[in-house]
């Protein structure tokens, strides 16, 4: 393969939907998969899938097999090494063990003057259990990383009555509607503080809702469903509820909203989008709010620091 055909593979991959359908094509049985397989697995509409699987094919990186009237699509051989390479190992395959030791010392320097290494110690090593609960595997040493840092500097917006402004969004798996408001308000907003979380967590962030959010230009980027903490209730100046009943604990001086929204779990994509343009309603109005303009209306408690 050239070095321009790589590229293109290279870019075709680097498309979230694409590098889902390659990895469930990859792990199906006999590695290989039907367009409407892959839909109802994704939640998309076939026409959806078929659009992303000509460009895959197109950039050599999945094979047709004709099979009468259905067509079975397999990773090309010479890309097999790339997509593991990109995706991970395939599900069968174990996974390697988080290096947590690593991932502590590199958040006890980042962190140094504010928490000692114990401390840091403990939230990694729980923030990796927690994540473990939800089911997934996939990631799991960055994951870590991440949801422990975040966990971390909201224990240290509490400490120092930081007045930056923090909106958490909790629904029940943390894959559908508080992913799309979070997705929303970081494209609209660059000095609002944005959290998601779960009470009862799923693995991964539902394709649908990627795909959902990627129509209106706003990337997922590397966000993945949490698990709901107290550092993030405590951190949080606004936490919108959605759906998720008495699992958000009330504290004083914090404001509360809770949306009345529909589920978007096994829906198709033209319900989600009507999902999301509500959610982007909302999130438009939350901005007007004055409780996001002057942070002592949110917590009244910063009023004497």
């Amino acid at each position: 393969m050239s070095p321009i055909e790589d590229a293109g593979a290279l870019t075709a991959l680097a498309d979230p939907t694409r590098a889902r359908i390659v990895r469930l094509i990859r792990d199906a049985e006999g590695s290989r998969a039907l367009v409407g397989q892959l839909a109802e697995a994704l939640e998309l509409r076939q026409p959806t899938v078929s659009h992303h699987m000509g460009i895959l094919h197109s950039e050599g990186v999945v094979a047709r097999e004709r099979d009468g009237r259905r067509v079975w699509y397999s990773i090309s051989v010479d890309q097999a090494h790339r997509v593991s390479a990109l995706l991970g190992p395939q599900s069968s395959e174990p996974a390697a063990e988080p290096d947590l030791d690593r991932v502590i010392d590199d958040l006890t320097a980042r962190y140094r003057g504010a928490f000692n290494r114990q401390t840091v110690a403990r939230c990694v090593r729980e923030s990796h259990d927690l994540l473990k609960q939800t089911g997934g595997t996939n990631l799991l040493a960055s994951r870590t990383a991440r949801f422990a840092s975040d966990r971390l500097d909201d224990r240290s917006s509490v400490k120092q009555h930081t007045t930056n402004r923090t909106v958490l969004f909790v629904c029940v798996q943390n894959a559908g509607r508080s992913q799309l408001a979070a997705g929303i308000l970081r494209q609209l907003s660059n000095h609002v503080t944005v959290r998601t979380a779960g009470s009862a967590p799923t693995s991964d962030v539902r394709q649908v809702i990627v795909a959902a959010l990627d129509e209106i230009g706003v990337d997922i980027g590397g966000e993945f469903p949490k698990p709901l903490t107290d550092e993030a209730v405590k951190a949080a100046d606004v936490i919108i509820t959605m759906g998720c009943g008495d699992a958000c604990p009330v504290l004083p001086g914090k404001h509360y909203e809770d949306w009345d929204l529909d589920d978007p779990v096994g829906r198709p994509l033209t319900a989600v989008r009507e999902i999301r343009d509500d959610i982007d309603r909302r999130v438009r109005t939350l901005l007007a709010n004055p409780v996001l303009a002057n942070p002592v209306l949110a917590n009244p408690a910063l009023a004497n620091t």
